[in-house]
């Protein structure tokens, strides 16, 4: 089992990602103080939380381009909601947040399933949909900070055990979705539908299905983030995490999620994203301009799917030896 692990890309990442903290240490000692790393931890985590969706999406054999889309648009609903209500509770909030991200996700999961248009073309749509939307209900105006209730804007700030609460909220995420998808029928079926959707229909699993509710994960997830974007940045407008999905399908690629679906886990996604995390907290430390982060992430998920793909091709290559040697 060690073996395994030391072999996997689960590994390999956590050895670029102490090797990469190192080669940034030598130069800026400071940066690996374990406060630093504590903040960036938590500038990871939206991040994350969108590719443990992305991640369940691609398992499934499909992509989801609206995240950042979806998240802007809840970011924005949310906050409009808090300036016409500053007295809301924040678990109304959030539960608004959730359902509306959840409903997002919903509307691309019935168009892949039931309609069976391609995953990419749906979610290109109403990505271009949902950032039309906020144009429309905002008129085009921010939310800034002096319009936010305080209570708002502290909740993802509020710090526990040295953590503020968006920190936390990455963790419990990241441990909850571990046990779903390793312990319970979904999450296998979201392997299974990805891995070989014929012989997932055999076994009586509804890949459609099985879609539409990675689909609806993925949303929710996005919803959640939106509320933490905003009010963490006190800030709302059209085009804010304008981008962002090519962070999350490179953070997801990177920690070894096959692009061709049925391969993936929960700790490669966060060590995807820690990854490129670290990588957007640096640049500024070694003085590269983060304009370069869009440019980096298009290069690691090249690099990736590369190095995916040839891993696939020497597995194959195995198998017809050994079955040449059969013969």
């Amino acid at each position: 089992m060690l073996k395994r692990f030391f072999t996997s890309r689960e590994a390999l990442l956590v050895g670029a990602i102490g090797l990469l903290l190192v080669l940034i240490a030598s130069r800026f000692p400071a940066f690996v103080a374990p406060s630093n790393l504590a903040n960036v931890f938590n500038d990871s985590a939206p991040l994350i939380l969108l590719a443990i969706g992305q991640m369940i999406v691609i398992l499934t054999k499909c992509i989801d381009l609206s995240v950042a889309a979806n998240l802007a648009l809840t970011g924005m609903v949310v906050a409009m909601i808090n300036v016409a209500a500053p007295g809301l509770p924040i678990v109304v909030i959030l539960l608004v947040a959730i359902g509306l991200g959840t409903v997002l996700g919903m509307i691309n999961g019935v168009l892949v399933w039931k309609l069976s248009i391609p995953p990419i073309v749906v979610t290109l749509g109403t990505m271009t949909i949902f950032r039309g939307i906020i144009f429309v209900i905002s008129d085009g105006k921010w939310v800034n900070s002096h319009e936010m209730s305080p209570a708002f804007k502290a909740f993802p700030r509020a710090e526990l055990l040295g953590l503020p609460v968006l920190g936390w909220i990455a963790i419990i995420a990241v441990i909850g979705f571990s046990i779903v998808m390793t312990r319970t029928t979904l999450g296998r079926a979201f392997y299974a539908a990805g891995g070989n959707p014929h012989a997932a229909t055999y076994a009586g699993i509804n890949v459609g299905k099985t879609q539409f509710w990675a689909f609806t994960i993925s949303g929710a997830l996005a919803g959640l983030t939106g509320y933490l974007w905003v009010s963490r940045f006190a800030v709302s407008y059209v085009d804010i995490a304008g981008g962002f999905e090519l962070d999350v399908v490179a953070a997801c690629v990177i920690g070894g999620v096959s692009i061709m679906g049925g391969i993936g886990t929960v700790a490669g996604a966060l060590l995807g994203a820690l990854f490129l995390g670290i990588i957007k907290n640096a640049l500024p430390v070694v003085d590269i301009s983060p304009f370069w982060q869009l440019a980096i992430s298009g290069s690691a998920i090249i690099i990736a799917v590369a190095l995916n793909a040839q891993a696939n091709r020497d597995k194959g290559r195995i198998i017809l030896k050994r079955a040449e040697q059969a013969t």
